[in-house]
């Protein structure tokens, strides 16, 4: 096995993703698409077995001036054509939507902060999403920060919803998994965040973080293993 990952932005990086893939041995090699040394041209990904593509603040609808928007589309259809496993979190997620022909738009309020998701029976008979699952009932508890959404993709399967934003989480296919949320977040991670952004709770987060972080750890480990086969 031998893991992409493609970075938008420096500080959204793979989280708890690059340390489950860490403790289990697997290769993987990280690209930064944006900042000092950045990728400008589509890379060879004929050796990696999956893709993940993280988070960041651009807007799939506003791609002008932003080519690795672009190159990413361009991985994720080879590896959808290739039967090759693809994780798309936050921005990624609207990225594998986008690249499946299905409409990416600002939503009707933002996302911020810990919330709950209803997961559809689809997701609960799902054995990755599944894995998230608080107590086996059909909810789960994420991290959120965005305030775009996406039409759910042709022979796409809904995954979660939220009270806003319908499409939380889907399916395509057997191996593809957008996620609106953030899977990967630690209160390290969090805290890098939103320490300098004005308007939030940041201490409230914080603690709910280090509260739940353990099961939350836990989870996202579980929904890895299922995932990283």
């Amino acid at each position: 096995m031998n893991v992409l990952i493609v970075k938008n932005i420096p500080n959204e990086g793979p989280g708890t993703i690059q340390d489950y893939l860490t403790e289990q041995g697997t290769k993987f090699a990280v690209l930064e698409f944006s900042g000092c040394g950045a990728v400008t041209e589509l890379p060879d990904i004929r050796g990696y077995t999956h893709l993940v593509i993280m988070g960041g603040p651009m807007a799939v609808y506003e791609s002008d001036g932003l080519p690795f928007l672009h190159l990413e589309t361009a991985m994720i259809r080879v590896f959808i054509k290739t039967g090759r496993p693809v994780l798309g979190v936050c921005l990624g997620a609207q990225i594998i939507a986008n690249a499946l022909w299905a409409n990416v738009y600002k939503g009707a309020v933002p996302e911020t902060g810990w919330d709950r998701v209803e997961i559809t029976e689809d997701g609960m008979s799902d054995p990755v999403f599944s894995a998230l699952a608080v107590d086996d009932k059909p909810c789960a508890d994420i991290f959120q920060w965005h305030g775009d959404t996406f039409d759910l993709p042709e022979k796409a399967v809904r995954m979660a919803s939220s009270v806003h934003y319908q499409n939380q989480a889907f399916r395509y296919g057997n191996n593809v998994y957008g996620l609106q949320f953030h899977i990967e977040v630690t209160p390290e991670i969090i805290e890098e965040w939103f320490r300098k952004e004005g308007g939030f709770d940041v201490e409230n987060m914080l603690d709910t973080a280090r509260r739940i972080f353990p099961e939350y750890r836990k989870r996202a480990f579980k929904f890895y293993n299922n995932f990283f086969i």
